[in-house]
């Protein structure tokens, strides 16, 4: 199983452009609790959870406009790997890349 704690710089491609954050990961078995820092502000993850070297949550934003996020995320070594998945928008690839 990988370890999966730690700070992640990420990118998502949605249909906004290239979006960069860091999320913060600290798992606590089966669970994680996590945030993301970005050009959108700061969110807390919600309802994280692990299962083995893949990591699910979910998140609500307010801007551009509300909508609640489903995201899930492979952890391989030092790369995260998953998707975005904004609603009615699409789902959108993830990448991120362990901070350190």
């Amino acid at each position: 199983m990988a370890e999966v704690d730690g700070d992640w710089d990420c990118t998502a491609e949605t249909p906004m452009g290239e979006q960069r954050f860091t999320l913060s990961v600290t798992s606590r078995g089966d669970r994680f609790d996590g945030r993301l820092s970005g050009a959108l502000g700061a969110i807390d993850v919600a309802d994280g959870q692990r299962d083995g070297d893949t990591l699910r949550w979910s998140m609500g934003i307010s801007s551009p406009l509300p909508l609640m996020l489903t995201c899930e995320a492979t952890i391989a070594g030092d790369v995260l790997d998953g998707t975005v998945q904004a609603g009615g928008f699409g789902r959108f690839p993830v990448r991120g890349q362990r901070r350190g």
